[in-house]
């Protein structure tokens, strides 16, 4: 006689599906959910994101003149580089600078710096200068004198960016003498100062 198995079996409800042993998944990987809730995409702020845009300079800078110059020493010849910097906003306000340093981004650094220091701001009147000044400086002189609306800045060489970069509507101009940059720009600046004091006086 064959003996039966006294054991219990389980019943399964009826509808039910009977589980499957399900292997790991292939071809994903088998790591847990995101923190953030999300299944891809880059995280915000990486690398991907977006920059900050950078705030706009205050003042618009140039550089006039970049000269390499030598100094004897006892020891020998000392090379330096020379930067002459005029720096403006537009809007009647301009400064200039002339430094020497090692290396050529250290001096304009350091003639950014000096004007900076020394700015001026332009009187107008009616949208030009109130009084015709001249100024002179070592060998050369420089005359600036009042225009009529509409004739924009009447001037030539490194005179003509000092005056763009203060923002002064309309001028003319003259350049007498020397046709050094830095001479005919501190002549142009002894004739701005000028302007100056004679406005705070007439006030």
């Amino acid at each position: 006689m064959t003996e039966t198995s006294t054991q219990p079996t389980k019943q399964q409800a009826p509808g039910a599906v009977a589980p499957q042993n399900q292997g790991p998944r292939q071809g994903g990987n088998n790591r847990g959910p995101r923190r953030d809730g999300q299944g891809g995409g880059r995280r915000e702020g990486g690398r991907g994101g977006q920059r900050e845009e950078r705030e706009a300079p205050e003042f618009d800078q140039t550089i006039v003149e970049l000269a390499r110059v030598t100094r004897v020493t006892k020891g020998g010849k000392r090379m330096r580089f020379r930067a002459t910097v005029i720096i403006g906003d537009r809007k009647l306000r301009v400064g200039f600078g002339v430094a020497k340093a090692g290396d050529v981004q250290a001096a304009v650094n350091k003639a950014v710096r000096q004007a900076k220091k020394k700015l001026l701001r332009i009187p107008l009147v009616k949208e030009t200068i109130p009084y015709e000044v001249d100024a002179k400086f070592g060998a050369a002189v420089v005359k600036l004198m009042p225009a009529p609306k509409g004739s924009g800045v009447i001037a030539g060489g490194s005179l003509r960016t000092v005056l763009e970069f203060a923002g002064i509507p309309n001028i003319s101009s003259k350049i007498l003498g020397s046709k050094s940059k830095i001479n005919n720009i501190k002549a142009a600046f002894v004739a701005l100062e000028q302007l100056t004091r004679l406005q705070r006086t007439k006030n």
